[in-house]
């Protein structure tokens, strides 16, 4: 997914830190991941149903992407 499209790494990296809880380091595994019902949420308005599918490849490199051209356009 993101692996093959190493110019996405910085901002992978930086969504993931920006989606993560408050306070993500102090719950096992430390890992800056979304919280469960915010997640489900995202998903079901994303592809409907129960919020249970799991984001296509295209969508997330096309996120990121767009992150990354955000990111650009605000340091300009």
């Amino acid at each position: 997914m993101v692996l093959t499209h190493p110019g996405l790494w910085p901002a992978a990296a930086l969504q993931a830190l920006r989606l993560a809880p408050v306070g993500w380091w102090h719950r096992w595994p430390p890992l800056p991941l979304p919280g469960s019902q915010w997640w489900r949420f995202r998903m079901e308005t994303a592809y409907g149903g129960a919020g249970d599918r799991v984001p296509e490849e295209d969508d997330v490199v096309s996120y990121l992407e767009w992150c990354r051209q955000l990111g650009s356009w605000w340091r300009v």
